[in-house]
């Protein structure tokens, strides 16, 4: 069973476009949202189906822990992020292919065929990180 959402019986999809489930993966890549102004799409890394030791994670627990998040992956950035000279006198706190930290709940989430995105603003990143893993919010 596919957990995509097609298209209801009988509408009829503009030409070119082609249910999800019969799409390549480069077809579903470019169904991603173009980031505008000062955004940025960032990617949430996938949350683990179990705890350490073997426990299986309840359903809202990981809708939970994937809600409240701190680690990005940055794919796409808007073409206005980080030009204020003013606010960013260094230049670019990040760039694409970085992982980075953010606040809890930030930006607007979507998700394109079952995996979350976010939009967040060019401020919003409070650091970049090498390696994410092991990173998870406090509390």
């Amino acid at each position: 069973m596919s957990d995509l959402i097609l298209p209801p019986e009988g509408l009829v999809l503009p030409p070119g476009v082609k249910n999800p489930e019969e799409q390549t993966q480069e077809q579903k890549a470019k169904q991603l949202p173009e980031p505008t102004g000062y955004k940025m799409l960032v990617a949430l890394p996938d949350v683990e189906e179990a705890f350490e030791g073997g426990i299986l994670k309840a359903d809202v627990t990981r809708q939970a822990e994937e809600v409240t998040t701190v680690v990005a992956f940055v794919i796409k950035m808007g073409p206005d992020c980080y030009k204020d000279s003013a606010k960013f006198p260094t230049g670019p706190w990040c760039k694409e292919g970085d992982f980075v930290i953010l606040r809890a709940y930030s930006g607007t989430r979507l998700k394109v065929h079952n995996k979350e995105f976010r939009l967040i603003n060019d401020d919003s990143v409070e650091a970049v990180v090498q390696d994410p893993r092991g990173i998870t919010r406090a509390g």
